[in-house]
């Protein structure tokens, strides 16, 4: 990372190649980071502010975000002395949630900066004061009833809103209108399985353990199911999460994915090009043929089935996955389940899949029994 007059920042290089390689977060995670360093120290320099102590003006900070446009907070220098900031009144460039995710990454910018003693100690109470607890989810307290975290200073009201997950319907329609049997597989692997795109464009051969018993294989897993492990890829995909152990995070799948996989193996094999990649999905009618998909090449898909398909809107990868979680909630899972079918690393995650459908809704209020029951009465 380099300064307006592109001198590299050794503080911050050091924190991003922590995040990259010490923590082991992936490559996006950690250009997303940069961004929001980007941003701070931005700031800092336009207003004159040293970036190790400027954390207690971090509500400025948040202003100037808010409301500073792209010729205010972008890479070109403002032109002009007498230019007029923007504040409060005028509209808001940027959304409360974009903001929450810089003032993250800037907080833990700042205290990688206090470990390695380039920032003083005393900037951790300008970022964080002591808080009681009860406002935690009962599974993030501990064994504590009432007790003490750490919470940041400067906060953001972001509006929780439901994520948008395709309807069964999208995705009939998505899965009729493929032309192939890769592009079927593709769109229950994410629909019904729940798999990030990264995830499923770094499927290997190996990681398919589409049997009722894998013991030959080493794997004591029973029935169907798919391993996704983490590794450097080189069409790029990533597992989000780190397998704790090998042979690392495993999904159970139902038998309408097998079929579509087994379908898929035929018409590939079937290929000259396509035994050639031990990745799972590749390319077969486009170049360079048979290299592995990328994540990109499956997002573009599902646009292109969205189109074809005659849909409103265009089904995301996304949505596949909020579906895979929503139905699984609609068959009654549990949270717990549901965290660890779509790999969550907390159980917080899962809540956004918990709201039931209309139907299953209906059925649960009139499934409560009636106090004439008891009395021996009609319902």
């Amino acid at each position: 990372m380099v300064d307006d007059d592109l001198a590299v920042v050794p503080e911050a290089d050091a924190f991003l190649r922590h995040v990259r390689f010490g923590k082991d977060q992936a490559e996006l995670t950690t250009r997303t980071y940069a961004g929001h360093i980007a941003l701070y120290l931005r700031w800092c320099i336009r207003t004159g502010r040293d970036w190790r102590v400027a954390a207690e003006e971090f509500g400025l900070f948040v202003v100037w975000l808010k409301f500073g446009s792209k010729a205010v907070t972008g890479i070109e220098r403002p032109v002009g002395s007498g230019l007029v900031y923007p504040g409060p009144g005028a509209e808001a460039v940027r959304e409360p949630a974009r903001i929450q995710n810089v003032l993250t990454g800037v907080r833990q910018f700042l205290l990688h900066g206090i470990t390695a003693k380039v920032v003083a100690s005393s900037v951790m109470a300008q970022l964080y004061e002591v808080a009681e607890n009860w406002d935690l989810p009962e599974q993030a307290r501990g064994e504590e009833v009432t007790g003490y975290r750490m919470r940041p200073r400067h906060r953001v009201q972001v509006p929780r809103k439901k994520g948008e997950r395709a309807t069964d319907e999208e995705i009939v329609a998505l899965f009729l209108a493929c032309h192939n049997a890769r592009d079927r597989f593709i769109v229950l692997l994410l629909g019904r399985a729940g798999l990030r795109p990264g995830g499923a464009a770094g499927l290997r051969r190996e990681d398919m353990h589409f049997m009722p018993d894998s013991t030959p294989l080493g794997c004591p897993k029973k029935g169907s199911h798919l391993h996704t492990l983490r590794r450097d890829n080189p069409n790029g995909a990533w597992a989000k999460r780190q397998p704790t152990a090998a042979p690392g995070r495993w999904k159970p799948v139902d038998h309408l994915v097998v079929l579509a996989h087994d379908q898929y193996v035929m018409e590939r094999m079937a290929l000259p090009h396509g035994p050639d990649s031990d990745f799972v999905l590749v390319n077969l009618f486009a170049e360079p043929l048979g290299a592995p998909m990328t994540t990109d090449g499956i997002t573009e898909l599902l646009g292109r089935l969205s189109k074809r398909a005659g849909l409103s809107r265009n089904v995301t990868p996304r949505m596949l996955r909020r579906a895979a979680g929503s139905n699984l909630a609609d068959a009654g899972g549990g949270q717990d389940e549901i965290a660890a079918f779509l790999d969550h690393s907390r159980l917080s995650s899962a809540e956004p899949y918990l709201t039931p459908a209309p139907d299953r809704l209906r059925d649960a209020v009139e499934s409560v029994p009636s106090p004439r029951e008891l009395t021996g009465g009609a319902r």
